[in-house]
């Protein structure tokens, strides 16, 4: 089914140095311009984001620090990007969480006026979650094929999570999964060490996901504005910020998890000073 316009809508992605819409910058803008009539414009333009891409964003869109080196600043590309995004309506797919918020960071960095009033703004991803509800009644619908009688029941709920299990591993039997690094596998397998790693956001220390492990298997804050950092790291040059943790309303679980942390650091440099 084509758009009903009335006004042209943008469609646009972007690649970035990383997911903090505060600190982080854009590499890659791509935009598909549609009018009213129909007809489509593409314009897509890598950008030189003035800072380091880390290793861990270019495994995942392919774009190095050699590969922006002599394309546009963000300041650069901005005038024929206002001029080209006009008067636009603007989508994308999570669009409203992190590609506009982003996008508009850029533009006050550097002072440009680039005016959201007035714009529609449609998330692609908040449709598909709105109309695809990832509640367990209607992962029972869908895998399942059942109504889920009884929901909020905690046996009624145990038990149909069980059936959803089962039907997973037979639907995604020798289904590929295509990982964010563009690598392939066919993880849906009968074994729960696979299934575990499989289902697992993020490698977390805590229970709770504040801390994980990044791709060093070293420690690091998964939210605030540490997020990232070393936990040893931030706590030998700002001690109070584990004295804030411990009276915080942080969970149990992670205040005996950053102890640990700190523990550990503690007797590794009284070891090296004996």
């Amino acid at each position: 089914m084509e758009l009903n316009l009335i006004k042209p809508i943008a469609v646009f992605d972007l690649e970035t140095t990383g997911v903090n819409v505060a600190t982080d910058r854009i590499v890659e803008i791509s935009i598909i311009k549609i009018n009213p009539d129909g007809k489509e414009q593409i314009l897509s333009q890598r950008i030189n984001p003035g800072i380091p891409i880390p290793e861990e964003a270019s495994k995942i869109h392919g774009i190095t620090d050699d590969a922006v080196k002599d394309m546009p600043s963000f300041a650069e590309y901005a005038p024929k990007l206002v001029q080209f995004l006009g008067n636009c309506d603007l989508a994308g797919y999570n669009s409203n969480k992190f590609d506009i918020p982003l996008l508009m960071e850029e533009f006050l960095r550097i002072d440009m006026a680039f005016d959201l009033k007035g714009r529609r703004l449609v998330d692609v991803q908040n449709i598909f979650y709105k109309m695809e509800p990832r509640t367990l009644k209607a992962a029972y619908k869908f895998y399942c094929n059942k109504n889920l009688e009884n929901a909020h029941s905690a046996e009624a709920d145990a038990i149909a999570t069980y059936e959803i299990l089962k039907s997973q591993l037979a639907r995604y039997e020798n289904v590929e999964y295509l990982a964010p690094d563009g690598s392939t596998c066919k993880p849906i397998v009968n074994d729960m060490k696979a299934l575990h790693d499989f289902s697992s956001q993020n490698r977390n220390v805590d229970l709770a996901g504040h801390i994980i492990y990044n791709s060093k298997d070293v420690e690091v804050f998964n939210f605030g504005k540490y997020k990232g950092k070393v936990v040893l790291e931030v706590f030998s040059f700002e001690p109070s910020y584990y004295d804030w943790m411990m009276k915080a309303d942080f969970p149990l679980y992670t205040k005996k998890t950053i102890t640990a942390i700190k523990l550990r650091g503690f007797n590794k440099n009284s070891v090296s000073i004996s």
